[in-house]
């Protein structure tokens, strides 16, 4: 009777204290569940905070043609790569000879590598192709012709060594403006040359051209230039559908923005751009001109605040 009463008072013993084994048990279970659950919601909250946080740099870096910095679909700055939206910029070479005047050849392709030929015509051209020394010291804007196999070619000449970049300005049909980019070295003694000074007022081949306007990072707002010769107003020719054509690149990446008049050409008054700079920093600007039959590059450096 004894051992029975003991083996029963054992039994209800190993009873309890697998009860509260289980009872403990369950609630680190719990606590462990939503401890993971809760370290899951942090990283994922962390994880899109890097994300907005990636964006917004972007953003801030960002450069739509016409209005301001040329911007890709995704918003990033547009003339920083050599492929965007399934097209690619494929130059023959990347390098240049030195004084010498030579082809330069290049091909769009598509991102299954199929040559793009269908070109929409976008001021006066299917491709406007610039040309600029990564100082700023050399700027060409010209127009390559397209063979029937898709390739382009300009006969380019480079009197100077150094690193150049070359922005290929663009629609192929059924897609959105497109501006590819890529280096060409020109190998020599290469002397890099300063930035010039903000200035709101040049001379180039005896045409005077006065600048105003400063507009603020993030902001659209005017840029107006005025020409005159010998103290009188010059009324402008169409150039490339326009009075004019802008292109200003910004120092250090040189983040491509292309704008374009809001006046008809011929109104004969100053031309006047609408255009969004995306960040501060120091931007180089390229206004070309017509006048007496010719084309001239008036250059001004703004710095943005």
């Amino acid at each position: 009777m004894k051992v029975t009463i003991r083996l029963l008072g054992f039994g209800l013993l190993l009873a309890a204290a697998f009860g509260v084994a289980a009872v403990a048990g369950s609630s680190v279970d719990v606590k462990r569940g939503h401890s993971t659950h809760h370290a899951d919601q942090m990283s994922a909250m962390n994880s899109m905070s890097a994300m907005s946080s990636d964006t917004h740099s972007h953003a801030a870096s960002s450069t739509s043609s016409m209005s301001g910095m040329a911007m890709s679909v995704g918003g990033l700055p547009q003339g920083l790569s050599v492929e965007e939206e399934n097209v690619r910029l494929v130059p023959a070479t990347t390098t240049f000879p030195l004084g010498r005047t030579a082809d330069y050849r290049f091909r769009i392709l598509d991102g299954h590598g199929r040559v793009v030929r269908d070109f929409q015509v976008e001021h006066a051209k299917k491709l406007h192709l610039i040309v600029v020394r990564r100082d700023f010291a050399f700027y060409q804007h010209v127009h390559p012709t397209m063979a029937a196999d898709g390739t382009w070619s300009i006969p380019l000449r480079l009197g100077a060594a150094g690193v150049y970049r070359v922005f290929a300005d663009f629609q192929a049909s059924g897609a959105e403006n497109t501006i590819l980019a890529t280096d060409l070295f020109v190998a020599g003694d290469f002397q890099p040359q300063a930035v010039p000074a903000p200035v709101t007022r040049t001379t180039v081949d005896g045409y005077d051209v006065a600048l105003r306007g400063a507009p603020r990072a993030g902001s659209e707002g005017m840029l107006e230039f005025t020409v005159t010769r010998a103290g009188q107003p010059v009324k402008v020719q169409p150039y490339l559908d326009a009075d004019g054509h802008l292109v200003a690149l910004r120092q250090g990446d040189l983040a491509y923005l292309h704008v374009h008049p809001q006046e008809k050409p011929g109104h004969g008054g100053p031309i006047v751009f609408m255009a969004e700079y995306p960040s501060v920093g120091t931007y180089r600007l390229f206004l070309q001109f017509k006048a007496a039959g010719a084309i001239h590059t008036a250059e001004f450096t703004q710095e943005v605040r």
